[in-house]
């Protein structure tokens, strides 16, 4: 194997932060997949790298106050997989309200909507799922656009509290909700309400 490739993904992999999640694609740049995975498979040999599970990798996070890696954040992994595949993802249902901090209810399954195909992924005791929807429902729109109307939806319209939209209302910047208000004009009519007064 050509060393250069090997010290080329060495030190991307290296100047990463840690809690990185990698994809055999975020390499293609450099050589071809075959190249790629024996230099990722080493890198993992070596202890730089953790396999997650096939194809995807993660530079582990150590814990100071633990004293140990703490566990892959299931949100890399499937920001990874978005990017290798090229989808457009965002959390809903119950992911998304956690991201919101309207939930504090440990996720057994974290859900995205994707413009991609429906997938499930599996490693350890987490589970990743794909939903696929509508393209206008997530291409071109902002990541807190889709965020805020899937937390929404999870919601439905009779429990959007006032306390809620207040919680909503504190978790964005002026900038976002100018941006909200801009791109929700297509959603539903009680949606785009409740965020005319977020």
């Amino acid at each position: 194997m050509d060393s250069g490739y090997m010290k080329q993904i060495r030190e991307r992999v290296l100047s990463a932060e840690n809690g990185m999640v990698f994809t055999t694609s975020d390499f293609a740049d450099i050589a071809d997949s075959d190249t790629v995975r024996q230099s990722l498979n080493r890198l993992v040999n070596s202890g730089i790298l953790r396999r997650v599970f096939r194809g995807v990798f993660e530079k582990p996070k150590y814990s100071n106050l633990l004293k140990e890696y703490v566990a892959t954040d299931p949100n890399a992994v499937a920001n990874a997989l978005a990017r290798s595949y090229h989808w457009t993802i965002a959390p809903c249902g119950n992911t998304a309200l956690n991201f919101l901090g309207l939930s504090t209810q440990v996720t057994a399954t974290w859900s995205y909507i994707s413009d991609g195909p429906y997938r499930i992924y599996e490693w350890d005791s987490t589970k990743i799922e794909f939903k696929h929807r509508a393209n206008r429902e997530i291409t071109g729109l902002s990541y807190i656009t889709v965020l805020v109307v899937q937390a929404l939806k999870i919601l439905g319209k009779d429990n959007v509290t006032p306390e809620i939209i207040r919680i909503l209302s504190g978790r964005l910047d002026s900038k976002d909700k100018v941006l909200l208000l801009k791109e929700s004009a297509e959603a539903t009519d009680w949606v785009h309400d409740i965020i005319k007064n977020i």
